[in-house]
């Protein structure tokens, strides 16, 4: 059985712990690997290494660093497909959305590469008679990265170009369910010429974790998953002096109202929904449809689609699948286990995705596209975070009682509005308590050069992810205040002719 390992000060390294944690392939059931769960003593040696090679790195001239990004850039693109092609065969999603995930991480290396001008500081001259002041965008040092199973590209690209970029060093700790493709990343690093020790891997579980967040060496820590666990990390890394970012849970709303285009709408909300197979922080889970014929036109457009819905490997000979698995059989239970509970507690089960078999992956994890219609605020279906392909309709009156609605729930990460009322759309983005918004536009994450974060239990710690916050996270301003004396003027010793070079 092939043994993920950790890859720590440039190479792998292979683990002295006993444990190990089965990878699955959730198209098809069969385990195809194992990873290792690393003890605090691989997890510390990680750590070390980012120690070591912090001093060095951070006295890197930052076009240099930008260097590394742009080769690391480069080499994505070249092996795009097979990184596509892992993370389908790890996670389960189809090829097209491995790709597309692949992209959006790609953005972040791209911003990444501007670093020169994003570390520049500020300078004022005679803020007094002969004082100058200038300010300094410094590293931390040591960072770490938490992140979920869901992207395993794309959420460690959210972090540790800019925190590399910036001159801290890192150590990504992978989810354990498809962690292959973490050392792709450090292998690659290593290829566009990041020095050993700015980048490590270390793979396991809490474990390993609770090293991350209190070794006193280690300055900040991101995570993206659940909110217990969030709150847990932010918690534990607030406690032990560390920055930390920490983004939760989602329960993603759109507000649709009578005068949407419907058609629009409709294939927004099934691509929102059902893509990934809903394991998304970003998945449009709820709608709350303004009047009982605006909900009525949209169950029965969404009936319709889901029957041309394909569901199956996420890797195929002929036409792709709209959909693949969801990531393991625990998973699938849970998800199976929330629909039976909105089934008992009274909603409209209109399309059930519990008995799905798809021919030739009868052993796959597989859930078919779910639709509830009728769903009242107090049942489960609706309050909690499912992390799968169900969608539920929500009605509602009128545009007020919808908003309200919207912001008394716990979460606040992304949500939308259907509509072609510009005054409906202007009101609802500045009254909606949520992070991020999206005006007919279903999943409203925000490009690279802006920042991605939510409200309320989706998110704890001031900063967000990439775009300027995230420069602002790994980096800590000093302000210098200087003022020079008079002095005698020496003349130059020498002309030189040549171009100024770094």
């Amino acid at each position: 059985m092939e043994t993920v390992q950790n890859f720590i000060n440039g190479q792998i390294s292979e683990s002295n712990s006993q444990r190990f944690s089965p990878v699955f392939n959730p198209a098809t059931g069969k385990q195809t690997r194992q990873v290792v769960l690393s003890n605090e003593a691989e997890t510390e040696k990680a750590i070390t290494a980012a120690d070591s090679a912090f001093p060095a790195w951070a006295k890197m001239p930052p076009l240099k660093r930008a260097r590394v990004m742009f080769a690391f850039k480069a080499l994505l693109e070249t092996n795009m497909d097979r990184l596509a092609r892992l993370i389908s065969n790890e996670h389960g999603k189809v090829y097209s959305d491995a790709v597309g995930e692949i992209t959006r991480g790609l953005e972040v290396v791209e911003y990444a590469c501007g670093i020169p001008h994003l570390q520049k500081g500020e300078h004022s001259a005679n803020v007094g008679t002969g004082v100058d002041s200038h300010s300094l965008m410094q590293p931390l040092g040591v960072c770490v990265g938490i992140t979920p199973f869901n992207f395993p590209a794309m959420v460690p690209m959210w972090m540790f170009p800019i925190a590399i970029a910036t001159g801290n060093t890192f150590v990504l700790k992978p989810s354990e369910k498809d962690p292959s493709f973490a050392l792709e990343l450090a292998a690659l690093l290593k290829q566009a010429g990041l020095p050993d020790g700015v980048f490590n891997v270390v793979n396991g579980d809490k474990q390993a974790v609770d090293v991350l967040l209190t070794d006193p060496r280690v300055q900040a820590a991101s995570f993206v998953g659940s909110t217990p666990i969030a709150e847990y990390i932010y918690s534990t890394a607030s406690a032990h002096g560390k920055r930390c970012q920490a983004l939760g849970g989602a329960k993603n709303h759109c507000l649709l109202m009578p005068d949407a285009d419907l058609d629009m709408a409709a294939n927004a909300i099934m691509g929102a929904a059902y893509g990934a197979a809903g394991e998304r922080c970003m998945a449009l889970s709820v709608v709350v449809a303004v009047g009982d014929e605006t909900g009525d036109q949209l169950v029965e457009k969404l009936q319709a689609q889901i029957k041309e819905m394909r569901v199956g490997p996420g890797i195929v000979d002929g036409p792709e699948n709209d959909m693949g698995p969801v990531v393991t059989a625990q998973h699938k239970a849970k998800i199976c286990d929330y629909i039976t509970a909105g089934e008992q507690q009274g909603a409209s089960l209109l399309v059930d995705g519990r008995h799905l078999t798809v021919d030739g992956h009868e052993a796959g994890y597989f859930v078919g596209p779910t639709l509830f219609d009728n769903v009242l605020p107090d049942m489960s279906i609706y309050k909690e975070e499912i992390f799968g392909p169900v969608l539920v309709v929500v009605r509602v009156p009128n545009y007020q009682t919808g908003l309200e609605l919207i912001n008394n729930h716990e979460f606040g990460n992304g949500t939308a509005i259907f509509t072609r009322d510009g005054e409906s759309a202007r009101q609802f983005s500045e009254d909606v308590l949520a992070g991020m918004v999206g005006i007919n536009v279903p999943i409203p994450v925000p490009m690279a050069f802006h920042s991605f974060g939510g409200w309320k239990r989706s998110v704890f710690g001031p900063l967000n992810v990439h775009g300027s916050d995230g420069v602002r996270f790994y980096t800590r301003m000093k302000t210098v205040t200087s003022r020079w004396p008079a002095s005698v003027r020496l003349e130059e010793h020498a002309s030189s002719f040549v171009m100024p070079t770094m």
